[in-house]
């Protein structure tokens, strides 16, 4: 059987969503941001895989099983018993939404180059990666540019997210890494925030050059609520954002890069894509907790029509 047009790699984490701010009530999900981007791009119609390590647990168990409901691809899911599936709470205040982590020695941050299905990733149209994929742990990251190589070297694209986690490394280590890896990438899905901290630039143009002379052929920078940025070599165009009732936005930024990266799989040019990406995200902001909100294909076409208006 034929590898998935689409794979995603890095760690799947167990959410725990406080849907009632100061109240401890709390609406299990799942999260992980490669996840989140793998599953968006299957609700838009893509057929995608996943390359990660499971404890083997009860929240192991309840990820594969997300993964078949999804028709996300998880035959090259390890489970490992010297490392527990990884957990998250989002907790909610006049700041946003804040995370607080329990991912320490996950069996996701033992992955190894040499656990890589090599011959299942070099089948891949596109790998999806991120810094949070990398950041885990030594290993992880050594694996992140071993799938890149493999990718690349099989003549596939990778897309790559920064998603810059400060809890987890020093911003000099993040951003060689992020550079390193975004200057051997194809598609470059950096937010305005993470940008910031790792360019030292405001403006959003001239952070889309700076990722354009890493080398991509695709920058789409992700604005938040403003939409994004898409640059190429031959020309850039701003995308507005959707106006939505809003009320949790975690898991946009994923489920944009991935509605983004389907969009391109089904023949989309990057604005295009961008214009499909930004209504996904909008729309999955409507809801809480990062899966369950995340609209199907038809969804984001009905929207897009005026058909539907959260």
């Amino acid at each position: 059987m034929p590898s998935p047009a689409l794979i995603c790699f890095g760690e799947p984490m167990i959410e725990f969503n406080q849907t009632d701010p100061g109240e401890p009530r709390w609406l299990q999900g799942f999260g992980g941001d490669t996840s989140n981007a793998a599953i968006a791009a299957a609700r838009q119609g893509t057929a995608v895989g996943y390359v990660t390590a499971l404890g083997t647990d009860t929240f192991g168990d309840r990820f594969i099983a997300l993964w078949q409901q999804e028709g996300v691809d998880c035959s090259h899911v390890a489970r490992r018993d010297d490392g527990h599936t990884a957990v998250y709470f989002v907790t909610h205040d006049a700041r946003g939404h804040q995370f607080h982590y329990l991912r320490s020695g996950s069996a996701a941050s033992r992955l190894a180059p040499a656990d890589l299905p090599r011959g299942y990733l070099a089948d891949a149209r596109i790998l999806h990666l991120s810094g949070i994929s990398q950041a885990i742990s030594p290993a992880a990251r050594d694996a992140g540019f071993a799938a890149i190589d493999v990718v690349k070297s099989a003549g596939g694209r990778v897309s790559y997210d920064t998603n810059l986690r400060l809890k987890l490394w020093t911003l000099e280590e993040a951003r060689d890494v992020i550079h390193a890896a975004i200057a051997r990438a194809d598609i470059a899905l950096p937010s305005l925030d993470d940008s910031e901290l790792l360019t030292g630039l405001s403006d959003p143009d001239a952070i889309a050059d700076f990722y354009l002379r890493l080398g991509p052929a695709i920058v789409a920078l992700k604005l938040g609520k403003e939409g994004a940025l898409v640059a190429t070599p031959e020309g850039r165009r701003r995308i507005a954002g959707r106006s939505v009732k809003a009320v949790d936005a975690t898991g946009a930024g994923d489920t944009f890069g991935g509605a983004f990266l389907a969009r391109l799989l089904a023949g989309d040019d990057p604005f295009a894509a961008a214009a499909w990406a930004n209504a996904a995200a909008a729309l999955k902001t409507t809801g809480f907790g990062a899966i369950a909100p995340m609209p199907s294909q038809a969804a984001v076409a009905a929207f897009l029509a005026g058909r539907e208006a959260p």
